[in-house]
């Protein structure tokens, strides 16, 4: 098994910048992916960012040139910068992880973003 914890959410202005963490205990060995994930009030949950194992990133269209997905494995923590921020990316944001294939089956509690205009 594999916990996940967030934190780093709360209310900022637009333009602003946030960073959120993600911190992994368990049986972290066996990941081979970790992501972030959005869901806005009356909307669907949404891909954010992933980095896998080897480093290796990747973004929604939405996010990208001011998000800044990161891990420090000595750690244990992943992190997602997020600057230039918009109302629209208010929402509840949630770290995920996978020792799968595709899906990930690991998630944390979620932590608040609210950015106001």
């Amino acid at each position: 098994q594999v916990q996940l914890v967030e934190s780093g959410g709360g209310l900022v202005q637009a333009g602003g910048s946030l960073r959120l963490s993600c911190a992994a205990s368990g049986s972290i060995f066996k990941l081979n992916a970790m992501a972030w994930y959005r869901q806005a009030p009356g909307k669907q949950r949404e891909f954010v960012a992933t980095i896998t194992s080897r480093g290796s990133t990747n973004y929604a269209d939405s996010v990208k040139g001011r998000f800044t997905i990161s891990r420090d494995n000595a750690k244990n923590t992943m992190y997602l910068q997020m600057n230039s921020l918009k109302p629209e990316d208010t929402a509840e944001y949630y770290c995920a992880a996978r020792d799968r294939l595709v899906t990930f089956n690991y998630w944390g509690q979620g932590t608040q973003v609210t950015v106001s205009s």
